[in-house]
C-alpha cells in the first residue's frame, strides 16, 4: 500500500510541511481532506499506529470551542466520530505509511515523517 499524506491545501502549515517533505516525490499519495474526506478505514489505520484517536485529534480547530467540546469529557469513540464528521478535527498533516502514522506539525513528528519517507 502506498503511503498517504493527508493535508489541507489551504493550511499554510500544511503547505510548508508538504513543500519541505515532498511526499509525492517519495511515492506518497496526497489526499486533500476537505474535498476527499477521510474514510473510517483510513482513520482506523492511523489510530492503529498512533495508539489512539485522541492522538490524531486537533484541539486547535475553531469548532472545538464553538461546539463546546472543551467543556466535555470526550472518549475515544467521540474523537473518532468527530474526526470523521469534521475534517478540521484531524491533527494535520498526517503521513500514513505501512510502518507508522506521523501527525501534526511538531518538529519531532515532521522529522519522523521525513525519515519514514526516505525509508
Amino acid at each position: 500500500m502506498p503511503s498517504t499524506f493527508f493535508t489541507l491545501p489551504t493550511c499554510k502549515t500544511c503547505q510548508r510541511i508538504e513543500a519541505d517533505l515532498s511526499p509525492a516525490d517519495h511515492g506518497a499519495v496526497v489526499c486533500d481532506i476537505k474535498s476527499e474526506g477521510i474514510t473510517p478505514e483510513q482513520l482506523d489505520a492511523m489510530k492503529a499506529h498512533a495508539g489512539s484517536y485522541e492522538a490524531l485529534f486537533s484541539r486547535r480547530a475553531m469548532k472545538f470551542r464553538s461546539m463546546g467540546l472543551a467543556d466535555q469529557d470526550l472518549g475515544e469513540a467521540d474523537y473518532r466520530r468527530l474526526i470523521l464528521e469534521e475534517y478540521t478535527f484531524l491533527k494535520r498533516p498526517v503521513l500514513l505509511t505501512d510502518s507508522g502514522a506521523y501527525a501534526g506539525s511538531a518538529k519531532a513528528s515532521v522529522e519522523a515523517a521525513r525519515a519514514a519517507l526516505k525509508g
